[in-house]
């Protein structure tokens, strides 16, 4: 008849009663049933899982000696007890259940567990050799006291064969070991334990971490090169490339932190949500992203070396020969009607994005270079036998014939002095990045700053820790799509006031994205200091209209610097000064006044140049950044010009100022170019040091000397030093000395070599800037 759900409940918790109370019993009756080749161990923990395992389940058919059944509900948990001992009957049966498996309760791990000695591991040895059927059948019958039928019935019930019962019957076990198991205290799930061995324990713990450690590694390796993942062959956390979890901060989050940088910036443009355009963009930088090429070396003031042409200097012969390797390039001058006579001007190259001919990009200037991605398998026509470039290789061949004059190519193009084209082609993505910037895809979600459209271009730029990435595409059509690097670390209010957006393609002007915490922008040119600043406009995502920017060819006419001005949340009437140098980020410019005179001052930071003396400073020098561009270790931050000593000059000559113009690095050393300004006349270069810490925080005292020609036609060794020095001495050729920060003294019309120390107010010395060893205390 059938059973309701009610009664069926009922009936397990009378099972799981009767097996908690006959726990011992049944154990011992799965002990004695298990095969004797599993060991004690594994007999032990298959006794008391095959028990644990015997409690039915709900709504479960009842079996023969189930509810409805004479025996109730023991026989029909022993029923169970029984198909679980029966079941591991065979060698794969076997070789299972010491495996553990299935795996269920319990575990054990470091101990080996037996039964104690006498009682039931007696009647186990007399047993050993007879089958599992039997050997149930004599614990049901001779051990639980059960009648022959009842039995019978249980093993039937259980898959035994029939004449098990009767094979029980014939063995011959002692009256006196049966009455020993039959005593109310002997408790057969009591086991004596032991520890496992304790040495080869610790082995194999050892083992089994190097080898999950080994599939680690090789699992990583076969994720990164899995070619059905487009992306696999470079390290790119999962998520990563999900525009979805791009970082985004909120609109008014400058100004409620302490921190006033890039990571301030609110994600702005009218493109944030196109999920299409920033997953290009995070593809783009995954599967473009190069081996790492060092910067190649920067040109220094002289002809280039004849014969062997370099990314930063014009080879005299027409052409530059050999197989452009990956990431290399070779160059060859341009051709205007004829060969270039002369060498061109360091380190400028523009880049187009084929290499179908010569592309005139911009204006190219006589002996200029256009920097052109090679095509794997075909030449790159209009270079003189390049070779065959691989993939990822450039060629410089020559730039088409245009008007003679200066310009840049588009934002990241090779004609950014400085900006090191780490590859040219790389899925179909041109690649630059600042030197000492790597290009690898990030480990983390980068922050978004900026998508929209400008130009023609449609933009992303994005932050990732301690560098910004610039790509960019054609908005209709189809052109280069670009990548730019930059590097960004410890950036503040000032450093991190602008980004440059997109380019006019002659590089004649640019658009900038300003930070959210610029109130007002304006533009005026260095070279004329009396101007006042013109008012820029801005848009409502912090773009600016077209801004000129500065020729790096051709003559110095004109020097275009943006002026921006703070939010009175930040800091009060602060304006400062930012001027391109054909990078991502603009430049700060700064000054420091003189420490005694009428602009005397305190000595502490740097001042924004927006003074009338800073302009005056900046007028006379700014036309010579452009041999500071090309850092070779992370690109120009800031450029700063400390005037740091004033001397009455010989003869009439009048007063003179001491200068220090000092281009300061991402990355923390700088260049330095010490200049001699008279009262009349030009200015005259006393001294130049590259990666020093001179003229900065930790340079502060500086010594310097040059020979000059007075006006009544006398030389004269003059030399001058920074606040804290007090005293000056000359050495060598010239023998004098003098009290105070500067020193004047006769020299003979001959160039010959003096030594110059100062004395410092705290009893230091410190010997002059010469390039060299010199300019430390």
């Amino acid at each position: 008849m059938s059973t309701s759900p009610r009664f069926r409940s009922t009936a397990v918790e009378q099972a799981e009663a009767v097996l908690v109370e006959q726990y011992p019993r049944l154990v011992r009756l799965a002990y004695l049933t298990l095969p004797d080749s599993l060991g004690r161990h594994g007999r032990v923990l298959l006794a008391h899982r095959a028990v644990q395992r015997a409690l039915p389940r709900r709504g479960g058919a009842a079996g023969p000696g189930g509810p409805d059944g004479s025996g109730g509900a023991l026989a029909e948990v022993r029923v169970r007890v029984l198909r679980g001992c029966l079941a591991p009957a065979g060698r794969t049966g076997a070789a299972l259940a010491r495996a553990g498996w299935p795996p269920v309760p319990p575990f054990v791990w470091g101990l080996r567990l037996w039964p104690p000695a006498g009682g039931i591991e007696e009647v186990a040895r007399v047993l050993a050799g007879e089958p599992a059927p039997v050997r149930a059948a004599f614990v049901l019958h001779r051990v639980d006291g059960l009648p022959e039928e009842t039995a019978a019935r249980l093993l039937g019930a259980a898959g035994a064969p029939a004449d098990a019962m009767a094979r029980a019957l014939a063995l011959g076990v002692g009256e006196t070991l049966l009455r020993e198991l039959r005593r109310p205290e002997f408790d057969a799930s009591v086991v004596s334990t032991r520890p496992t061995d304790l040495l080869r324990r610790r082995r194999r713990v050892r083992a089994g971490w190097a080898a999950a450690a080994a599939l680690a590694v090789v699992a990583g390796a076969l994720a990164v090169v899995d070619p059905a993942r487009p992306h696999a062959s470079l390290p790119v956390a999962v998520g990563v490339l999900d525009p979805a979890r791009l970082g985004r901060v909120p609109a008014q989050a400058w100004a409620d932190t302490a921190r006033i940088d890039f990571t301030a910036w609110p994600a702005r443009g009218g493109r944030t949500t196109d999920r299409a355009l920033l997953g290009r963009a995070l593809g783009a930088w995954a599967s473009a992203s190069p081996p790492h090429a060092s910067a190649p070396p920067q040109p220094t003031p002289g002809p280039p070396a004849v014969g062997r042409a370099t990314p930063g200097s014009n080879a005299s012969g027409p052409h530059a020969v050999g197989r452009a390797g990956l990431g290399s390039a070779a160059l060859v001058p341009a051709v205007v009607g004829r060969d270039a006579p002369g060498a061109a001007a360091p380190g400028r190259a523009a880049l187009v994005s084929d290499a179908s001919g010569p592309h005139a990009v911009g204006r190219a200037g006589l002996g200029s270079a256009a920097l052109v991605p090679a095509v794997v398998g075909r030449d790159a026509r209009g270079a003189a036998d390049p070779g065959r470039a691989a993939l990822g290789s450039a060629a410089l061949i020559p730039a088409a014939v245009g008007r003679a004059g200066s310009g840049a190519g588009p934002l990241g193009s090779g004609g950014r002095p400085g900006v090191a084209p780490v590859a040219a082609v790389g899925g179909g993505v041109v690649v630059r990045a600042a030197p000492g910037v790597d290009t690898d895809p990030p480990r983390r979600a980068p922050q978004l700053l900026y998508a929209g459209d400008s130009d023609g271009r449609a933009v992303v730029l994005l932050l990732d820790g301690d560098r910004v990435v610039r790509y960019a595409e054609a908005v209709t059509g189809r052109g280069a799509r670009e990548l730019d690097f930059a590097r960004t670390d410890e950036a503040g209010v000032t450093t991190a006031a602008a980004l440059t957006l997109v380019r006019s393609p002659d590089g004649g002007r640019a658009r900038y994205l300003l930070a959210p915490w610029i109130a007002a922008a304006g533009t005026r040119d260095l070279l004329r200091a009396g101007e006042d600043t013109k008012p820029l406009a801005l848009a409502a995502d912090g773009v600016t209209a077209p801004v000129e920017v500065p020729r790096s060819a051709g003559a110095c006419a004109a020097w275009p610097a943006l002026e921006v001005t703070s939010s009175a949340r930040i800091v009060e009437k602060h304006s400062f000064v930012l001027a391109d140098l054909g990078t991502l980020t603009p430049v700060h410019l700064t000054y420091t006044p003189l420490p005694d005179g009428p602009g005397a001052a305190a000595a502490r930071q740097p001042r924004e140049a927006t003074g009338a003396a800073a302009r005056a400073a900046w007028a006379a020098t700014v036309c010579r950044l452009p041999e500071m561009r090309g850092m070779r270790d992370g690109g120009v931050r800031a450029v700063n010009i400390w005037e740091f000593a004033s001397s009455e000059l010989p003869d009439g000559g009048g007063r003179a100022v001491w200068s220090c113009t000092r281009t300061s690095s991402w990355a923390g050393p700088g260049d330095v170019l010490v200049r001699l300004s008279p009262a009349a006349g030009p200015p005259q270069d006393v001294a130049r040091a590259p990666d020093t810490a001179a003229c900065g925080r930790f340079g502060q005292h500086l010594l310097a000397g040059t020979r000059w020609r007075s006006p009544a036609g006398r030389w004269y060794l003059l030399a001058a030093g920074s606040r804290e020095v007090t005293g000056i001495t000359a050495s060598g050729a010239v023998r004098a000395e003098a009290r105070g920060r500067t020193l004047a003294a006769p020299a003979g019309p001959e160039a010959a070599a003096v030594e110059l120390t100062g004395r410092l107010a705290s009893g230091g010395r410190v010997t002059a800037l010469d390039g060299g060893s010199g300019g430390r205390d």
